[in-house]
């Protein structure tokens, strides 16, 4: 699986390119308690609600970062993603936890 440091991230982020997808696939009381702009939210307890649309609002070809609480989940949701066809998926390692601590201490960690 093709991975991104949370160093990578912030230099990303700071681009602001429309070639860059984000997923967060927190649940929502996690985002509640600390969020990074730019990211939709795809909590995976609500897999069954946004999964089979999720080809309608993100294109399988441009870059697709996907993040959490510390790597696990956007891990599975790389996978999953590139099953169904999506071909440039990376995961944040480390997550939400790790941007916190190593790029933005303004983020709260939980």
């Amino acid at each position: 699986m093709t991975e991104i440091s949370v160093q990578e991230l912030a230099v990303k982020l700071k681009e602001i390119s429309p070639n860059l997808q984000l997923i967060d696939v927190r649940e929502r009381d996690e985002v509640s308690c600390a969020y990074i702009p730019g990211f939709k939210v795809l909590p995976l307890g609500e897999y069954e609600y946004w999964s089979p649309e999720i080809k309608k609002h993100f294109n399988p070809s441009v870059e697709t970062l996907v993040i959490c609480h510390h790597g696990v989940r956007s891990d599975q949701m790389c996978h999953w993603l590139r099953s169904i066809g999506f071909t440039n998926v990376k995961n944040i390692v480390g997550g939400i936890d790790a941007y916190s601590l190593v790029v933005d201490s303004n983020i709260p960690r939980y």
